[in-house]
């Protein structure tokens, strides 16, 4: 079979398996849609985590990013792994324990107030919106190379998965077809990356692969930075991002990480508040499995890319050359017109021919070094098991925010629980059409839009949650402020140097120098200090509150801290 045969049954199967696992673990109740029923084991919450938090960015575009940016690309494995410790120790177990569906359900309760509710319902939905339009945009790329289908079609397709199993199983269906899909994306991940290791290196660890030495005895990156001085690049492993934006897009993807509604509500799934602590353990494991391997990855494939095109006859090319290529995520202009493919970098003295989206790499790389074809449509169901996976988690977090904050919560608190279950799936539905046109016409390439998201959630959620936990003097009146301003502030820069003035979107026009993927940590200290200043010059909150963050930071039991209505 060839890779289009490979690629039809490998897909076909796991979109099989999904529909299967919705199926049988289907929503009878609010509680099973919201919370999967509460009894989520550890294990199987920390593998349901890990999928949800490794999205197409992690398995599409971060070794992408890698591979072209070198070691400027490490803010993503700094900032998303320890972004992780920052949720398991400043926010999992005490959010377990308040007990309550949604982030907003506790910043209403947490600071009395339906107003503060209705800004975090805001904040949720602004924020998830972002973030699924990059998983939909990694569907797209998928299916439009190896399904040979147009992006449209292949978003649409996407939609339709993720509309089945989350509109029919919500929480709980979600929750064990994020299990299968882990173990689809891992296997997708690690097997590529062990061939190439063993063909490239002669070990099948790619984590030493990445200090390993070719067959002539020179070591990877040292044979890698050459290709780079050849051509015109900078070095591979010397990076050109000023320190300062380095630090705040790592700082920015570190608390985005820990402010990500569809990855905090992972935790009131979990029958304990121990539940909770070993379900970031588990799901800690399961992620640096991926996320040791990447870098490695990203230098096989930049390696592989060098080697294969530069200054090479374009007649020559091999036929994944010309496949990518049509989806126009390739582009060769022949500028000099002599028949080579003249790959060079900025400080080369001819001009550049080809143009390489950076989304391609982990997808294209098994075809560049020649794997079998079933290893080529592996990646591709795993790519798609690592989007659609993350897709699902967020549009729950888009339903949850209308059916039970804005609906039971806000506007109409005697809806019975059949009329709100059907408010949520309809919500639900909404969303997969709205994020599959932000998929079919997206902002950016997929780790960019993904920066994007964890800065606005770093910028309005991280704060109003970890003061909410620790601060018992915190009240409605800075909790909303701070929002506001946080993430007002950091979707005003991001919309200013992306989208209204993108030609201005140079280190010398940035404030501070610092990036519109590193501004959410900007964003995150105005809303500190803004919050800070209003809740000291405003009533502080009442005593219930105050003794319910008492209850909060309490680490005993398993139930939930005191019920407060808003």
């Amino acid at each position: 079979m060839g890779v289009e045969s490979w690629t039809f049954v490998l897909i076909g199967l796991s979109f099989a398996l999904y529909i299967g696992v919705a199926i049988w673990s289907r929503a009878g109740s609010t509680k099973e849609f919201y919370v999967a029923g509460g009894g989520v084991s550890p294990l199987a919450n920390g593998l349901a985590t890990a999928a949800d938090w490794m999205s197409a960015a992690s398995f599409i575009s971060m070794a992408g990013a890698i591979s072209f940016l070198g070691y400027d690309g490490s803010v993503y494995l700094m900032g998303w792994t320890g972004g992780y410790v920052l949720l398991a120790l400043l926010l999992a177990p005490y959010l377990r324990k308040f007990g309550k569906f949604t982030i907003p359900d506790f910043v209403g309760d947490r600071y009395e107030s339906r107003t503060a509710r209705l800004v975090a319902v805001i904040c949720a939905i602004f924020v998830s919106f972002t973030y699924v339009s990059g998983q939909m945009q990694g569907v797209g790329i998928v299916l439009s190379r190896f399904l040979e289908v147009s992006n449209t079609t292949g978003v649409m397709i996407g939609m339709g998965i993720v509309f089945f199993y989350a509109v029919l199983g919500g929480m709980k269906g979600i929750t064990y077809t994020q299990v299968a899909q882990y173990c689809v994306l891992i296997f997708a991940y690690m097997v590529p990356a062990i061939f190439l290791s063993i063909q490239m290196v002669g070990t099948p660890i790619p984590q030493l692969g990445l200090g390993g030495a070719l067959a002539d005895g020179t070591p990877l990156l040292e044979k890698l930075n050459g290709l780079h001085a050849d051509l015109g690049f900078s070095s591979y492993t010397q990076g050109s991002r000023a320190m300062v934006d380095v630090l705040f897009i790592t700082a920015a993807l570190m608390v985005g990480t820990a402010g990500l509604p569809h990855v905090i509500v992972r935790f009131y799934t979990v029958p304990k508040v121990r539940d909770a602590r070993k379900s970031v353990g588990w799901a800690l494991v399961f992620i640096a499995l991926l996320y040791t391997t990447a870098p490695a990855l990203a230098a096989f494939a930049r390696t592989n890319l060098l080697q294969t095109v530069s200054d090479k006859p374009y007649a020559d090319m091999p036929e994944w050359f010309q496949k990518w290529e049509a989806t126009g995520l390739v582009a060769h202009e022949d500028h000099n017109g002599d028949g080579l493919i003249q790959y060079v970098g900025p400080n080369a003295a001819v001009r550049n021919e080809l143009t390489v989206h950076k989304d391609i790499m982990v997808l294209a790389n098994p075809e560049i070094a020649g794997l079998p074809d079933w290893v080529v449509g592996l990646v591709a169901a795993g790519g798609l098991a690592a989007a659609l996976s993350t897709a699902a988690g967020l549009l729950l977090v888009v339903s949850t925010a209308v059916s039970h904050d804005l609906l039971k919560r806000t506007f109409r608190p005697k809806i019975s629980e059949r009329g709100e279950l059907l408010a949520a799936r309809i919500s639900a539905g909404v969303a997969v059409c709205i994020a599959g046109y932000f998929g079919i016409h997206p902002p950016g390439f997929v780790a960019e839009v993904v920066a994007f998201a964890f800065g606005l959630a770093a910028s309005s959620f991280f704060p109003v949650l970890l003061m909410g936990i620790f601060s018992k003097r915190m009240n409605r009146a800075g909790a909303i402020s701070g929002m506001v301003c946080g993430i007002g502030f950091t979707a005003g820069y991001i919309l200013w140097f992306k989208f209204l003035h993108p030609e201005q979107s140079t280190p010398e026009n940035w404030w501070f120098g610092i990036s519109p993927e590193g501004i959410g940590t900007l964003g995150m200290m105005i809303n500190f200090a803004v919050a800070g200043v209003v809740h000291q010059l405003t009533p502080p909150p009442s005593p219930a509150i105050q003794q319910l963050v008492e209850d909060i930071r309490v680490p005993r039991g398993s139930g939930p801290a005191h019920e407060i209505e808003a």
